[in-house]
């Protein structure tokens, strides 16, 4: 997984200079500048995509915008993905996952539904959360079983789905076959040591703008309340994960401290750290990208044998 000292430096350059591009202090151009990206970086004729309005009760009241991708040719339909993007809570979209989402339809040959849940600030904590559970009431009404979907998310999208989770534990609910989260933010308490050590050579992520997503998702909550952080959830019974992340990135401990906290809770848990890599590099087009999808699409067989 390592890549020469030079090399990388050089595309921890670029990847800072193209997040600049991306990213702006006025929200709704962010928005819309990670929109045109996903509509260049994740268009590919080997996926198709399918939009659909999902229901939300009571009825009629708003619908949650939702996208299927899947590939061009026979493949398998028993299980499907479910994602959650990105976008500290704040900004992401379907659009802006098909860098990822038409990656994991690829590597996987299986149907990826991604949907727009409602961002903060205008809509903060826990609507978010609220906006997964109609997503996933909706699947089940479709007729898949909890163990027919795998919940899969990048960054804050990482932190959704343990989220989602988490609370359909609480309600006694049937779970997820498993999880598959690539650089998750488990933490919004930033009480990991990688928050200082990796401040320096992080070319997306600061604590300045984490800041300001927190306060925009979560202000006034107890950011330890599991659903907000899930790093301080209870993880007794939970299906398999599998968490990907990378050397270089502000949120490293917020994977390695879910890692070891998972194995407490006899959690059958793998956590590959990407040497070199920035905060969710699997959107990049680029080999190490491709790499780490089929590491995903590995551990999703493995688990659905």
């Amino acid at each position: 997984m390592a890549i020469t000292d030079k090399k990388n430096a050089n595309l921890m350059n670029l990847i800072k200079r193209m997040h600049g591009v991306v990213e702006n202090t006025d929200i709704e151009k962010h928005r819309q500048s990670q929109d045109h990206f996903g509509a260049l970086l994740g268009n590919s004729k080997d996926v198709l995509t399918e939009a659909l309005e999902i229901p939300v009760s009571p009825k009629g009241v708003r619908s949650i915008h939702g996208e299927w991708n899947y590939v061009n040719r026979a493949h398998m339909k028993k299980y499907i993905i479910l994602y959650c993007h990105g976008g500290g809570y704040s900004t992401g979209s379907c659009l802006y996952a098909r860098t990822l989402t038409g990656k994991l339809a690829m590597s996987t040959s299986m149907d990826v539904l991604s949907f727009d849940y409602r961002l903060a600030p205008e809509n903060p904590y826990p609507a978010a959360t609220e906006d997964a559970m109609q997503v996933w009431n909706y699947l089940m009404l479709l007729g898949y079983g909890a163990r027919d979907v795998i919940l899969a998310g990048d960054s804050a999208g990482g932190n959704l789905a343990l989220s989602l989770t988490l609370k359909l534990k609480e309600e006694g609910r049937l779970l997820p076959r498993g999880l598959v989260l690539m650089s998750p933010w488990t933490d919004l308490t930033s009480s990991g040591q990688s928050y200082q050590a990796k401040a320096e050579i992080d070319p997306v992520l600061n604590a300045g703008y984490l800041g300001e997503m927190i306060a925009n998702y979560a202000a006034g909550q107890n950011l330890e309340d599991p659903l907000i952080s899930p790093l301080f959830g209870d993880y007794s019974g939970f299906p398999p994960i599998y968490i990907q992340v990378g050397s270089n990135e502000i949120l490293l401990d917020d994977s390695t401290l879910l890692y070891k906290k998972l194995l407490k809770a006899n959690v059958s848990v793998r956590l590959d750290t990407f040497d070199g890599m920035w905060h969710v590099f699997q959107m990049s087009p680029f080999k190490t990208a491709y790499e780490a999808m089929d590491r995903n699409a590995e551990f999703i067989y493995d688990i659905c044998r």
